[in-house]
């Protein structure tokens, strides 16, 4: 029998705060990832900078933030009153030191934990606090937590306020980039919570008088709605809602005290729900909620009392309090809605009316789609959806959905040798793959019937949860992997396509993904080499020096599970499917997927050549 370890005073070990953070970094910011993702690291230590900055602009502090993201070194600057001086250094650097514990100083804060920049300075390699008041100035800089330079000014012509500098740590987050896109839009969602608010983001400016109305018309093109947004405000409460004439899912945008939270909670829930019964009641008629919510378009801020959210990075609140002498959250909102919605229906009776064809039309077409549902269903279950079709991760099957979503990736791929590639060199914990046969339908401009009477489309769907809401996504990213030729491009316009036309809050919220793999493996006999490009093929060459073997992968199947691990680990490569702002889903799928027109004609011809360059380089 092996010799029993030892447990003395020995093992006991006291971590101090920013070795504790290092050691578990997603404690405090969630997953790091690259900056791929708008939820990776990277963006939630930018969250948590401006999150202070915004608690000031709330506290009648300061009108203008600017960000500036230069390569790796970010840079956020405050105009509101400035951290107290002689606390800079331990407002960035002390555990449970902060300002918001004072409800008199913050209130309705959007952090309360006194932990935000803590995480940051950890977590970065060089970290830089600046804060001015009364025209004196004190500073200090560190680098992964420690303090390495300090520095007080009794006299400065600086304005007032707080600048915060970092550069996240490559240790911890490996190949990170940001993203402007991802930033972009998440200062917008801050500028829509806090009209008046301008927000500078490398020259250019972010500004909103109409609030959750601004956020609503920047998704939803003003011809898709069915009647003009409905929008709401009250005391800690904000709404803004429509229906879309084309989309056939419900799409929500929360906030809770200034945070985006990405997946929902309590204050979700109580607005899906009141928006049903005082529907209902406005009618007198007992819709089913489905018809009601189906094409809804729509998005509520509320602001709470030290506000409980089930993590760190705040993206689900937990709340059921409004706090002080306030009523629950579901009170609270039920009680607005059911008396400001009601007023509103009753004095635009053309909105009320165009609602009600819009809950009549879906509950015809619930119920022409009920019988071919049923069909669906059953043969969702002979085919052995589990067994055939999807590889599931063991996540689903062990732990709870909210412990499990957030690290959870679908590869959708198309063929036998591809998806046995990917099976075999998955993480089986949090990978799963969804195995698609032959080309998917074009699925532009095809009724909700179609995803049931399609196998591959009705398995899709069911694999993802997404038949009743999205909601129910059981994958955090879902992630086209196809070959990277003419045919592989197509099989990715046509899932895209199917998403855009029956799921596209699965884009707009940020979950698709293509997977980039290598073109090229450049090798001698001591070292490989995996390309992503013809360029980084030739630097490779020129680097490994005289006739380097070279491999050029035509397909997903050619390269072995044993090479694939190393692409879909750690080292990832994703590009995430993003929305063109100046252009509608309508007009998009119209341009791509419909009727060959002389503007689509013109732009293959533009970029023919480029694409028979690529093509001819790559030995095709």
């Amino acid at each position: 029998m092996s010799e029993e370890t030892k447990y003395t005073e020995d093992n006991i070990r006291s971590l101090d705060w920013k070795e504790h953070i290092r050691m578990r970094p997603g404690m405090y910011i969630g997953k790091l990832g690259d900056g791929s993702s708008a939820d990776d690291g990277i963006y939630i230590l930018l969250k948590e900078v401006i999150d202070n900055s915004i608690d000031e602009y709330v506290m009648g502090a300061g009108k203008t933030i600017e960000v500036s993201i230069q390569g790796e070194r970010v840079i956020v600057r405050d105009y509101g009153r400035g951290i107290p001086l002689g606390k800079v250094v331990d407002v960035v650097s002390k555990m449970n030191t902060g300002g918001k514990y004072d409800s008199r100083a913050f209130k309705k804060s959007v952090g309360l934990n006194g932990v935000g920049t803590k995480a940051v300075n950890a977590l970065s390699s060089f970290f830089r606090v600046e804060s001015t008041r009364d025209s004196k100035s004190a500073s200090a800089e560190f680098s992964r937590g420690e303090l390495t330079d300090e520095e007080m000014l009794d006299e400065t012509s600086r304005r007032k306020g707080t600048k915060i500098t970092f550069i996240p740590d490559e240790d911890i987050f490996k190949n990170f980039k940001y993203r402007p896109e991802y930033v972009a839009r998440m200062l917008k969602y801050y500028v829509y919570l806090n009209p008046g608010l301008t927000i500078v983001f490398n020259g250019e400016k972010f500004f909103s008088e109409n609030g959750l109305k601004d956020l609503l018309s920047e998704n939803i093109n003003e011809s898709d709605r069915l009647y003009p947004i409905i929008h709401l405000r009250g005391e800690d409460i904000e709404i803004a809602l429509t229906h879309s004439k084309t989309q056939y899912s419900e799409e929500y945008h929360s906030f809770a005290n200034g945070q985006n939270t990405t997946q929902g909670g309590t204050h979700q829930a109580a607005f899906r729900e009141s928006i049903v019964k005082t529907i209902r009641e406005y009618y007198n008629k007992n819709y089913e909620a489905s018809d009601i919510r189906k094409s809804i378009v729509s998005a509520i801020a509320i602001k709470v009392m030290e506000p409980v959210f089930e993590s760190q990075t705040k993206t689900k609140l937990g709340s059921t309090d409004m706090g002080g002498d306030l009523p629950t959250v579901r009170t609270f909102i039920n009680d607005f809605i059911k008396t400001q919605l009601d007023n509103y229906l009753h004095k635009n009776p053309q909105t009320a009316d165009a609602l009600q064809r819009k809950i009549i039309q879906a509950e015809r077409e619930r119920k022409e789609l009920s019988g071919i549902r049923k069909l669906a269903k059953d043969r969702a279950k002979k085919s052995s959806l589990h067994n055939k079709k999807l590889r599931d991760c063991r996540v689903h099957l062990t732990d709870t959905k909210k412990d499990a979503y957030l690290d959870s990736t679908l590869f959708i791929t198309e063929g036998d040798s591809a998806s046995g590639s990917i099976t075999k060199s998955r993480n089986v914990k949090t990978q799963a793959v969804f195995s698609l046969r032959g080309k998917p339908l074009n699925s532009y401009n095809m009724s909700k019937k179609i995803v049931y009477e399609n196998e591959e489309f009705n398995l899709l769907q069911a694999a993802l949860d997404i038949e009743d809401s999205m909601e129910d996504l059981r994958y955090n990213k879902v992630v086209i992997a196809t070959d990277a030729d003419v045919d592989g491009m197509h099989i990715r316009l046509l899932i895209i396509t199917f998403f855009l036309q029956f799921f596209p809050e699965l884009i707009k919220k940020g979950h698709l993904y293509i997977l980039q793999t290598p073109l090229f493996r450049v090798r001698n006999k001591k070292e490989t080499r995996y390309c992503y490009t013809p360029q980084e093929r030739t630097e490779a060459m020129a680097e490994l020096g005289k006739n380097p073997e070279i491999t050029r992968f035509k397909g997903l199947g050619e390269i072995s599970p044993d090479e694939f691990v190393h692409f879909i680990g750690e080292d990832i490569r994703l590009d995430p499917i993003m929305l063109d702002d100046n252009m509608s889903i309508e007009e998009l799928l119209s341009f791509y997927m419909g009727k060959n027109t002389p503007d689509r004609q013109e732009f293959i011809i533009d970029n023919l050549k480029v694409e028979l360059d690529v093509v001819e380089d790559f030995g095709g």
